[in-house]
């Protein structure tokens, strides 16, 4: 009998570590970074790599006029969103991919539209060749005008999870309800993973100046 105490107390705390310990695998190569990118927002702000230096946050690229898969990944986002309301370690990046009519007002509009939370969720806009590339050199997705796809332009339905590193630590169908609950269990999984890195930060900073 006190074996098996020994052993489900040994196995209790085992699983405890590893679940402490858990940390998200790298998508692809770990070295791989988003490139650097600049872009306004729906409340006309510039928008950068910068302004995610502390955060963790999901990537996505849509058009306000799409027929097909945005109304899905938009209410999904607003999902993620509502889950993690009020955490300033969050933020939310969908790219427009049709800037010929996507501009500021209708970003903001369509922002409005959904509710969405715009101190974490941005919606921008650029340049289309600037947006296409990111979307594909930096994120993995797909974006692209096509005359014959509906509503003229084609995207990946992917959610990217991105680290404050610039590193994507998963991608998701952002059309598929399991994967979102997927998406949202791995960034808690990462809010404790960053947490866990800046106080480790913190001790050694406050080591130096001892």
């Amino acid at each position: 009998m006190k074996n098996l105490l020994y052993v489900a107390g040994f196995l209790t705390l085992f699983f405890l570590g590893a679940c402490k310990d858990e940390k998200l695998p790298y998508y692809g190569d770990a070295a791989h970074r988003i490139a650097d990118f600049r872009f306004r927002n729906q409340d006309s702000v510039w928008i950068s790599n910068d302004s995610f230096a502390d955060k963790i946050y999901v990537a996505d690229f849509f058009f306000t006029t799409c027929p097909t898969i945005c109304p899905i990944m938009s209410k999904n986002l607003q999902r993620v969103a509502t889950h993690f309301k009020g955490n300033p370690s969050i933020a939310i990046l969908s790219h427009s991919i049709d800037p010929k009519h996507d501009s500021i007002p209708v970003l903001k509009k369509y922002a409005e539209k959904l509710g969405a939370d715009t101190s974490l969720w941005h919606f921008v806009g650029g340049p289309a060749e600037q947006v296409y590339t990111l979307a594909e050199k930096s994120y993995f997705a797909a974006a692209a005008e096509e005359e014959e796809a509906p509503g003229g332009y084609i995207h990946s339905g992917s959610f990217a999870l991105v680290d404050r590193d610039r590193r994507i630590r998963g991608i998701y169908d952002g059309t598929v309800d399991e994967q979102v609950s997927k998406l949202i269990d791995d960034m808690e999984i990462l809010l404790k993973e960053n947490n866990g890195l800046t106080k480790e930060l913190k001790n050694k900073n406050n080591d130096h100046t001892k």
